[in-house]
């Protein structure tokens, strides 16, 4: 698919990515959409045979309540895009900000790195698994990892209890902590 970008400056790879993470939420969207289509023509198809009053109004209470359920998932859309937004601000700001470390920290940090880097080889860690364990030891969320790296919270979910497994640890607190425990 390569980066071929359509006229809003969006590669098709984004857009996939998008469409990946909202996946239920333009499921629904599109069976609300299909309920107000057929409710609104079945509406048009009863005033224009002269259906009563009651029924007009059931129909109209199907395509109002639709419009409601469309809006409100496209808000929450929305406001997850924006959480996601302030989230790689956030980032940024940090990255920005940080000031840089002594020396000793970062040899220490190299040997750590290599460490872990190591024991991920060993573990035999695909790589996906690998920037997950990565992201893990970082500190951030299942949530987070997954906006990271474009993908289903679900996914990175099953790819850290594959770690876990891997590793013969129980969770994410025993998985850092099988690499600091002896530093502290």
């Amino acid at each position: 698919m390569g980066h071929m970008s359509d006229s809003m400056g969006c590669s098709v790879q984004e857009v996939l990515a998008v469409f990946d993470a909202y996946r239920k939420e333009a499921l629904l969207v599109l069976i609300f959409v299909f309920i107000m289509t057929a409710s609104g023509a079945d509406l048009i198809a009863d005033l224009s045979h002269g259906a009563s009053l009651e029924h007009i109004l059931k129909e109209a209470v199907i395509v109002v309540m639709s419009l409601f359920a469309v809006a409100w998932v496209l808000v929450g859309m929305y406001q997850q895009k924006l959480e996601i937004i302030a989230l790689k601000k956030e980032l940024k700001q940090l990255d920005r900000t940080r000031s840089q470390p002594k020396k000793y920290v970062l040899e220490a940090r190299k040997k750590l790195g290599n460490v872990v880097t190591q024991q991920f080889s060993e573990w035999e860690l695909t790589g996906s698994e690998s920037d997950v364990g990565w992201l893990l030891l970082k500190g951030f969320s299942l949530k987070e990892i997954a906006v990271f790296r474009s993908t289903l919270e679900k996914t990175v979910r099953q790819q850290a209890s594959s770690i876990y497994k891997k590793s013969g640890v129980p969770g994410r607190h025993a998985f850092s902590a099988w690499f600091i425990e002896d530093i502290l």
